[in-house]
C-alpha cells in the first residue's frame, strides 16, 4: 500500500473510535536494573517479556489498523479517473435531463398544455424531480450490496419509452397517427400522458442512473472527494447547456415529437458508456441490507444536514424551472427566455467544477453554506429589483446558475462526512429520499404563489429567499453540532 493512500485513510477519517493498545506489559519498562548487579540473569528475564509484548502490539489489529486496510482510497490512477468520466456520461443522460425540465415547462404550457394553469403543469415536473430523489430510497442500499452496473442498465431501459410516448404527446388532431393503435390517442395530449410518460417514467430513469453514479465515485475518492464529484456533476451541467439549445431548434424544424426522440437517443448513448465505465471498488459492509434504514436519523448532525439539503433543494428548483416563464411573463420573446436555460447551466458547470476543489481544502459544509448565501444574495439583489432587465436576468441567471450548481455538487460530499464510505449509498437514498418531498411540493407551490399574487413573481422571489436563508440555518447547525460551537468557523 502506497505512503498516499494510507495518508488519506488515516487524515480523512477522524470520526472512528481511537484505539485501545494493551498495555499490559508498560509497567516492566520502569523495573530496569542495573545490569552489573543483577548479571546476565536478570537481563535473560527482562528481554523475555519485553519480547512478548511487542508481540502482542505486532499482532494486536486496532481499528484504526483494521480499516486503514479496508478502506483505503487511491485518489486518483487510471480506474478511479474512468469512473469519473463514466459517471459524467450517465448523468449526462439523468442530470442533464433534470436541468432542462424549464424548457418543457415553457413550451408545454405555451403548446400542448395551453388551457392549464402553471401550478397544474407543474406538477408534471415536480413528480419527475420527487420520483428522481426518492426513488433512493431502495437504490441506494441496493447499490451498497450489489453495486452500480444493473441499475444504470435498468435506469436507460426506462427512457426507451420515451422514444415512443413522445409521437402519442405530440399527436393533434390535424396528424393522425397512420398506425391503427394510436387511432385513440389522436386527440391532443392530456395532461396525464405527460406525467406518465415524463414525469414518472423519466422521473425513475433518472434516478437509477445517477444515484449509483454519484455513490461509485466515493469508492475512490476521500480526500479529492469534493473534487471528483463537482467534475463528474459537470454533466448536469453541460447537459443543460446543449440540451435547450438543442430542443429550442429542433421543435420548430422538426417539432416536439422528434425531438424528444432524439433527445432520448442521446440519453441512451451516453448511458451505455456510463455502463462500461462505471464500477463501485469496496466490499460490502457487514450490515449491508438493501433495505433502507431510517433510524440513523438517529444521529443528530446527519438529521439537521438532511433538513438543509431538502431546503436548499426546495428553492434551488424554483428558479430552475421558473426562469423561462418568468421572461415570457415580463415580455422577453420566446428564444431569449429559452436561452436563459443554458446561461444558468453555464454558470452551474464553473459552480461544480472549480469549488469542488477547494471543497477538499477548506471544508464541504463551508463551500456549501457558501452556495447558498450566493444564492440568496442573487435572488433578493440580482433577481428581485433588476430581473425585468436584459442584462439583470443574465447576470442573475450566471450567479444563480453558479451558486446553485456548488450546492448540487457539494451537497452529497457533506453527507458523505457523516458515515463510512461502505455505507455511503445508503446514507446519501436515504437523505435524498426525504429532499425528493421538497422536489415533489416545491414547483406546484411555486405556481400557485404566482397565481395568487396575479401572475406576478414578486413574491415567489421573496419566498425562495426565505427557504434559502432557512437552509443557511440548518447547515450551520449541522456543522456546529458535530464540531463544537467553538468550531463554528473550522474547516469541515
Amino acid at each position: 500500500m502506497d505512503a498516499r493512500r494510507v495518508n488519506s485513510r488515516a487524515i480523512h477519517d477522524d470520526a472512528e473510535p481511537q484505539p485501545e493498545f494493551n498495555n499490559s506489559g508498560s509497567s516492566d519498562d520502569k523495573d530496569f536494573v542495573d545490569v552489573g548487579e543483577k548479571g546476565t540473569a536478570a537481563t535473560d528475564e527482562k528481554q523475555q517479556p519485553q519480547q512478548q509484548v511487542n508481540d502482542d502490539l505486532e499482532r494486536q489489529q486496532t481499528m484504526r489498523s483494521t480499516a486503514s486496510y479496508q478502506e483505503t482510497y487511491p485518489e486518483g490512477g487510471l480506474q478511479a479517473w474512468v469512473v469519473v468520466a463514466g459517471s459524467w456520461f450517465a448523468m449526462i443522460a439523468s442530470m442533464g435531463l433534470m436541468n432542462s425540465i424549464a424548457v418543457f415547462q415553457a413550451y408545454t404550457l405555451s403548446h400542448q398544455l395551453k388551457g392549464h394553469s402553471e401550478g397544474t403543469v407543474g406538477w408534471i415536473f415536480s413528480i419527475y424531480t420527487w420520483l428522481a430523489f426518492f426513488g433512493g430510497v431502495y437504490i441506494g442500499p441496493v447499490f451498497d450490496k450489489y453495486g452500480p452496473r444493473w441499475l444504470v442498465i435498468a435506469g436507460l431501459l426506462l427512457f426507451l419509452p420515451l422514444c415512443h410516448t413522445s409521437r402519442l404527446l405530440s399527436c393533434s388532431p390535424r396528424s393522425v397517427p397512420s398506425r391503427p393503435v394510436l387511432v385513440a390517442n389522436s386527440k391532443p395530449p392530456e395532461l396525464w400522458q405527460f406525467i406518465l410518460s415524463f414525469g414518472i417514467l423519466g422521473g425513475m430513469g433518472t434516478s437509477l442512473t445517477f444515484t449509483p453514479c454519484i455513490a461509485a465515485v466515493g469508492h475512490w475518492f476521500k480526500a479529492r472527494r469534493g473534487f471528483a464529484t463537482g467534475l463528474a456533476s459537470t454533466a448536469g451541467g453541460i447537459g443543460g447547456i446543449v440540451f435547450p439549445l438543442m430542443l429550442t431548434a429542433l421543435f420548430e424544424r422538426i417539432g416536439f415529437g422528434w425531438a424528444t426522440r432524439v433527445l432520448a437517443l442521446i440519453c441512451l448513448v451516453c448511458g451505455l458508456i456510463g455502463i462500461c465505465l462505471v464500477r463501485s471498488r469496496l466490499p460490502p459492509a457487514k450490515n449491508a441490507t438493501a433495505h433502507p434504514d431510517f433510524r440513523i436519523f438517529r444521529q443528530i448532525p446527519f438529521l439537521l444536514t438532511t433538513l438543509g439539503v431538502f431546503l436548499l433543494e426546495f428553492s434551488l428548483f424554483i428558479p430552475l424551472t421558473y426562469i423561462a416563464t418568468y421572461a415570457q411573463d415580463r415580455g422577453f420573446d420566446d428564444a431569449f427566455a429559452y436561452h436563459l436555460l443554458p446561461i444558468m447551466n453555464a454558470g452551474s458547470v464553473i459552480g461544480r467544477a472549480l469549488p469542488g476543489y477547494y471543497a477538499d481544502v477548506v471544508g464541504a459544509f463551508n463551500v456549501c453554506l457558501f452556495s447558498v448565501v450566493l444564492s440568496l444574495v442573487s435572488c433578493l439583489c440580482v433577481w428581485l429589483p433588476l430581473g425585468h432587465t436584459k442584462a439583470g436576468i443574465i447576470i442573475f441567471s450566471l450567479l444563480f446558475g453558479f451558486g446553485s450548481g456548488n450546492s448540487i455538487a457539494i451537497a452529497p460530499v457533506c453527507i458523505g462526512r457523516m458515515c463510512k464510505t461502505q455505507e455511503y449509498g445508503r446514507y446519501y437514498a436515504t437523505t435524498y429520499t426525504v429532499v425528493s418531498f421538497a422536489c415533489l411540493i416545491g414547483i406546484p407551490i411555486a405556481g400557485s404563489i404566482v397565481q395568487a399574487d396575479g401572475g406576478s413573481y414578486t413574491g415567489l422571489i421573496i419566498f425562495t429567499s426565505c427557504i434559502y436563508v432557512g437552509s443557511a440555518i440548518l447547515l450551520m447547525l449541522a456543522k456546529t453540532w458535530q464540531l463544537g460551537w467553538k468550531n463554528w468557523l473550522a474547516a469541515y
